[in-house]
């Protein structure tokens, strides 16, 4: 009924409705719940099934506010699927706020930060990772008694002869590092990887002091 309302409100043509309805209730998997009372419905649910309703009327740009606040981990990953897909498919705009990283780094190629009533950065996300990423993750199996560190190399962890380190990109290279390294211990296993979006994004914080 709900569906149906939505088609009178957005004077949706009868076959233009039944297309969108038939494709997103596929997509969503909604066959087992669509005439299923709202309130009998879970949050994840009413989650897809609301994606559903604001897709109706094959919008260009779908605003959607939290879209997996609240989700088990598989309806997160089912939201997140539909909404790359719509995209892609439809070329459909999609502006969404969210405080999940993981929606952040899956779904976005271009981030606001907003703090304070006013937009404090507007950019690529490849591009923020760029100019915010002063540091890389170094973590490196080993056989030997210890790492000693060198200038521009803090110690995360190390212990049972795994360590994890920190390398500030602005005294000393990932090379450097790993060559330093070699020097000391037998190296197993290495590998390289830059910070978390979720300490970029308490980075930005910080430096904006929102």
């Amino acid at each position: 009924d709900s569906f149906e309302l939505l088609r009178d409100i957005y004077r949706i043509p009868s076959v233009i409705y039944r297309n969108n309805l038939e494709e997103l209730v596929t997509l969503l998997n909604l066959e087992q719940i669509i005439r299923t009372p709202a309130r009998q419905l879970s949050l994840g649910q009413r989650m897809r099934c609301e994606i559903a309703a604001s897709l109706l009327h094959s919008p260009k740009i779908l605003f959607l506010d939290e879209p997996t606040i609240g989700l088990d981990a598989v309806s997160k990953l089912a939201v997140r699927d539909f909404i790359l897909e719509r995209n892609k498919k439809h070329n459909t705009t999609v502006i969404l706020t969210t405080h999940d990283m993981q929606d952040i780094e899956t779904l976005t190629n271009r981030i606001l930060l907003i703090g304070k009533g006013k937009i404090l950065m507007d950019g690529q996300l490849d591009e923020i990772k760029r100019q915010h990423c002063n540091s890389k993750r170094l973590t490196v199996e080993y056989e030997g008694k210890g790492i000693r560190t060198m200038e521009g190399l803090r110690t995360i962890k190390d212990e049972k002869q795994q360590a994890v380190f920190d390398v500030d990109l602005s005294r000393i290279t990932v090379s450097e590092a790993i060559s330093d390294i070699s020097e000391q211990v037998e190296v197993k296993d290495i590998s390289v990887g830059g910070p978390s979006i979720d300490e970029i994004v308490a980075g930005l914080y910080q430096e904006y002091k929102i």
